[in-house]
């Protein structure tokens, strides 16, 4: 992982092949399902790339942030790169790969947080706040086929 306190990486085992896995995640609706924080995703727009272009709020310490997500990388079923633009911005890096048991997915971000009390607290604190957020995420979609 980089020492970069806005960047965080981390893997899970998802029961399930990468043509499904990747599927799943290429249908914004999934991802407000399974990112904390994440509350609406609306103007959801195809791409010539295969991705998509979509407007989100993001609920962070009690404040929505509003922002745009354009996808950069749609490359089925191996990987989706998203550019988070806006006053929170920073890429989203989804990596699929054939596990034995079905597939590994790799969640690496790097953001940007408006200057405010929570850029104040400091590096530690932010890096901590990023790792459980991705975490989580990457529990809730492995949660999803696991219920299946």
């Amino acid at each position: 992982m980089s020492d970069d306190p806005f960047a965080a990486s981390d893997s899970i085992l998802v029961a399930a092949d990468p043509e499904t896995v990747f599927a799943f995640l290429d249908d914004p609706a999934n991802h407000a399902a399974i990112t904390p924080g994440l509350t609406d995703v609306r103007n959801v727009e195809p791409l010539e790339n295969g991705g998509k272009r979509l407007s989100y709020t993001y609920r962070m310490a009690g404040m929505g942030i509003d922002g745009e997500i354009v996808q950069t990388v749609h490359d089925p079923p191996e990987r989706h790169v998203f550019d988070l633009r806006g006053r929170l911005t920073g890429t989203i890096d989804l990596r699929l790969a054939p596990a034995e048991g079905g597939t590994e997915l790799t969640y690496g971000a790097t953001y940007g947080l408006p200057e405010n009390t929570l850029t104040r607290l400091g590096a530690p604190v932010i890096r901590r706040f990023n790792e459980r957020q991705l975490r989580a995420a990457l529990e809730n979609v492995a949660a999803r086929f696991d219920e299946g």
